[in-house]
């Protein structure tokens, strides 16, 4: 391959729409992820497991449950795939051959996403990122409706694997220890839940062993069995809607609002019963820790396609520019902005900042991320006058292409 064509894209080759949804999709993400950062581990699926759960802090659950939870890592999910796709096409359209570059970015984000994982946030997504984008590049090529019909069966295996393992549990003869051990990991007890937040409390090499048990448990059972599914699936999905044009504000206006219209009447609903439906069982883990996720786990989907089209009709008219603005400079750094969440939370929340783990109420840690989002909303355009890349993203491009990327200021924000 020429120089020339393993060249990253510049600022002035971007598509803004996509820009936009990014910034959008990885600001909503810190809505949940923020539960993790401040919380013993348990309370994200099982939010009685720790924590006040009335008044104000149930409401905020709900709230966060119902509009964000996997709804926001479903579209940057979709993007991601989509974007496997842009980096691919425009090596091609230079002459070179996008596999080589290809596998070579999802290695260095593979060892970006281990080191996240081991030594700062055990919540790290970049791991199954990097994996996942092995696997969907060997469909590239495909039509979207065969990418879309792989993507469903993908989201598919998900779900059935989730059932055989709650049906599983349930079968005679099953060891009480697996039984036990199970139901330690959905609702700990008391010394359980108390180790935990010394350990994020204490300085970092004490917060170490907690954070590595952590990730490597999420790396052994969640990344094989769930996490590899799902979002490989919702890549694939992403993948066909760059192909017809759906990521790129290439359809109509009336084709993003009947999307918007009939993803949120679709899937808020959906949603919200399962909600019900597993507080109504007391969140038990027979009935909440495998089918009760199906409700969300689908509901998330038609949600994050509303979102999409919602975004997408505001791209199209010009709705809010300001801010547009500000959601592509957010988008267009999201590898850094990422890691920058992850650097401000831990600092807030572990031993070796302000040690607020486990104290903060859910309606705190809302406003939390209300400061995040207007310090990255701040901060993100300014860098991005000044830069074509955001700090990690030129490190992973020099990386990615053995060479120094282009440090040509760009001439906007979008």
């Amino acid at each position: 391959m020429t120089a020339r064509a393993a060249k990253p894209v510049e600022a002035g080759g971007r598509i803004a729409s996509l820009d936009v949804l990014r910034g959008f999709a990885l600001l909503g993400i810190l809505v949940m992820n923020i539960q993790i950062f401040a919380m013993p581990s348990a309370a994200y699926q099982n939010p009685t497991a720790f924590g006040d759960l009335t008044g104000i802090n149930l409401g905020v659950w709900a709230f966060a449950y119902v509009f964000f939870s996997q709804k926001f890592l479903t579209l940057f999910s979709m993007l991601f795939g989509a974007g496997v796709c842009l980096f691919a096409d425009r090596i091609e359209a230079r002459g070179g051959r996008p596999a080589t570059w290809h596998y070579r970015r999802m290695g260095w984000l593979l060892a970006f996403g281990l080191a996240h994982a081991y030594l700062l946030w055990a919540g790290d997504i970049l791991v199954t990122y990097a994996i996942c984008g092995c696997l969907v590049y060997l469909l590239r090529r495909r039509r979207p409706r065969t990418l879309l019909v792989a993507g469903l069966a993908s989201l598919t295996a998900t779900s059935l694997l989730l059932v055989a393992a709650g049906s599983a549990l349930t079968l005679p003869g099953v060891p009480d220890e697996a039984i036990a051990e199970v139901e330690r990991g959905w609702k700990p007890d008391a010394p359980a839940v108390e180790a935990e937040v010394a350990a994020y409390r204490g300085g970092w090499s004490e917060q170490q062993p907690a954070r590595a048990a952590e990730a490597l448990g999420i790396h052994l059972g969640l990344l094989p069995f769930f996490a590899i599914w799902f979002c490989g699936g919702l890549m694939l999905i992403g993948m066909a809607l760059y192909k017809w044009g759906v990521l790129g504000a290439a359809r109509d206006d009336r084709f993003y609002a009947r999307l918007a219209s009939i993803g949120l009447l679709a899937g808020l609903p959906l949603v919200a019963f399962g909600m019900w439906w597993n507080f109504a069982g007391d969140w038990a883990w027979q009935r909440s820790m495998f089918f009760g996720t199906l409700f969300n786990s689908w509901g998330c989907i038609p949600v994050a396609l509303g979102y999409l089209g919602l975004v997408m009709l505001a791209v199209r008219r010009g709705f809010l520019p300001g801010l547009q603005a500000r959601l592509a400079a957010v988008g267009r750094m999201a590898f850094t902005n990422y890691l920058l969440q992850t650097v401000l939370c831990t600092t807030i929340f572990y031993g070796h900042g302000l040690g607020l783990f486990g104290s903060a109420e859910r309606y705190h840690q809302l406003l939390i991320v209300f400061a995040v989002w207007a310090l990255q909303l701040w901060l993100s355009p300014i860098w991005m006058r000044r830069y074509s890349y955001g700090p990690l993203e030129w490190l992973w491009r020099t990386l990615t292409y053995g060479r120094l990327p282009g440090t040509t200021p760009s001439s906007s924000t979008t």
